[in-house]
């Protein structure tokens, strides 16, 4: 196992974390909690000491799980990293609730690193007015917390403006080949390093699905000067930035347990040749020669009156295309725009057809067809 620091903080992190929102579950989607330890202690033993879990991973169940997975000692040789659901708070006594709940539910009386969970412009807002930053000063002084981070998940002038707010240890962004302009993407990489922050990536694999042999894909790998699988290219490709100190994966087998903690051993800052990343290169084109609507992500459209995410119903329509993975794909178009965070439905289907989308498109997209196109294909 390689290690790396984040600047404000003294320990050797892993570079391979383990996340805890894809554990093996049941038909009834319970957790099974015998394989789950046997794979986040296997990782421990081989030198994963990054834990992320959170409060609503798995409906509830993963924290606890992940709180006795952590008994007979492992806790002592991990650094434990849980998050405060954002979108729940509505006062300052809800933080201070939800935290002791976790330490509860997690077996601990310190969480090491305490993130404010999937920040967006809204819940920043919300949060930010209800004190949140005097709760993390209160929280680390009582010894509760150690060292206060976010996650994050919108444009990138709103991660610039969390970063400048507060003495954050690291920021938690999605990144991975395919993401470099999505959200905080390279450009909020390097913007939090220059500002003295560690950054822990998460979807470096987009859920998955830079891991499956999509039609096309393999031909472009076997003509690399090294042979790899899809997944662990996209890994290297991550570790490849000296930035990123960890990298989440969300492990849902023990075979991916081993092949991930065998990847990173290789996950050197620096190390993929010209060639190495030419081939990569080669493969990001290929996913994005399927892409259905050309929409740039520029937001004119938004807001939407009637609460339709427009960029991120095309952005999911699209994956389903890119990545062969309709099925896959509609979970998570039915999660991430179900409002959970604090907002309202942004299904396609919410779509009243006023037109107003369209006028201020400057790429001249007939929006209200693609949002029935994406209507019908998700089914909402």
């Amino acid at each position: 196992m390689l290690y790396r620091k984040f600047p404000k903080a003294p320990m050797d992190l892993s570079i391979l974390g383990f996340g805890c929102m894809r554990l093996p579950v049941f038909e009834n989607r319970q957790i099974d909690e015998p394989k789950a330890t046997a794979m986040i202690r296997y990782a421990i033993d081989h030198g994963v000491n990054y834990i992320d879990t959170a409060y609503p991973y798995h409906d509830g169940q993963s924290e606890p799980v992940v709180g006795r997975a952590l008994g007979d000692g492992y806790r002592e040789k991990v650094q434990l990293a849980t998050k405060l659901p954002s979108w729940l708070i509505t006062k300052r006594e809800d933080m201070d609730k939800y935290l002791d709940e976790q330490l509860e539910r997690l077996a601990t009386d310190h969480i090491d690193f305490y993130l404010i969970h999937g920040l967006n412009q809204a819940t920043w807002e919300t949060t930010a007015r209800l004190g949140v930053l005097e709760f993390l000063d209160d929280a680390v002084a009582d010894g509760r917390i150690r060292y206060p981070a976010f996650s994050f998940h919108d444009a990138l002038p709103v991660f610039k403006e969390i970063v400048d707010a507060y003495d954050w240890t690291f920021a938690q962004i999605q990144y991975n080949f395919m993401d470099e302009k999505y959200q905080a993407g390279t450009k909020g990489l390097k913007y939090a390093a220059k500002r003295g922050l560690g950054v822990v990536v998460m979807e470096p694999l987009r859920g998955g699905l830079l891991a499956k042999d999509a039609p096309g894909i393999p031909e472009i790998l076997k003509s690399a000067p090294v042979r790899r699988t899809p997944a662990e290219w996209g890994l290297r490709w991550v570790w490849n930035h000296p930035e990123v100190t960890v990298v989440l994966s969300g492990m849902s087998a023990m075979e991916q347990v081993v092949q991930n903690i065998r990847y990173a051993e290789q996950g050197q800052p620096g190390s993929l040749s010209k060639k190495e990343l030419a081939i990569v290169g080669r493969v990001r084109d290929e996913f994005n020669s399927r892409i259905k609507i050309p929409c740039t992500g520029c937001r004119y459209c938004m807001p939407c009156k009637n609460g339709v995410d427009i960029p991120g119903c095309f952005e999911y329509y699209n994956q389903a295309h890119i990545y062969d993975a309709k099925d896959q794909v509609s979970g998570i178009y039915s999660w991430a725009l179900s409002g959970m965070f604090g907002g309202v439905p942004g299904f396609a289907s919410c779509c009243l057809s006023c037109g107003e989308c369209e006028e201020k498109c400057p790429q001249g997209l007939p929006i209200q067809k693609h949002l029935k196109d994406v209507t019908v294909y998700f089914g909402k």
